[in-house]
């Protein structure tokens, strides 16, 4: 269940997010990258290293309020900042040891996502139902 639940919890994520419409919807998740950035300051586990990931960060959210790639790149960014807190036993939330390995899980999902552009899940959805419908009325 380790690596289940963080890939359920990026696709409700995605799904939640892809729910704003759109340009919001890339802007929003800018802003969400840019939080993501500085997630582990309080816990300093990396020291002064701490700062390198949020002023990163906030240059790929400034890009990623004009292009999807950016954010996805910020997302990857994000997930290698898991991996390093994993490996040095400093965890993104100090009650649950494997937030950071369940992190560095979720985010290349959140990342999939927006290297496809952010589209609307529920959008997708409805165009698969739809070609599925079509394709069953043919036969």
């Amino acid at each position: 269940m380790s690596i289940v639940m963080p890939i359920v919890i990026g696709l409700i994520a995605v799904t939640l997010v892809s729910l704003i419409p759109e340009p919001q919807r890339r802007l929003v998740n800018a802003v969400l990258v840019a939080g993501a950035g500085a997630a582990y300051l309080s816990g300093g586990g990396l020291g002064y290293a701490e700062f390198i990931l949020p002023i990163v960060m906030t240059y790929v959210a400034y890009r990623g309020l004009d292009s999807w790639t950016w954010i996805g790149i910020g997302w990857l960014l994000h997930t290698t900042w898991d991996v390093l807190h994993h490996l040095v036993d400093s965890p993104l939330l100090p009650f649950a040891p494997l937030s950071s390995f369940g992190c560095a899980i979720c985010d290349p999902v959140i990342a999939l996502w927006c290297f496809a552009g952010g589209p609307s899940v529920l959008g997708w959805a409805r165009d698969r139902l739809s070609r599925r419908a079509q394709d069953a009325g043919q036969t």
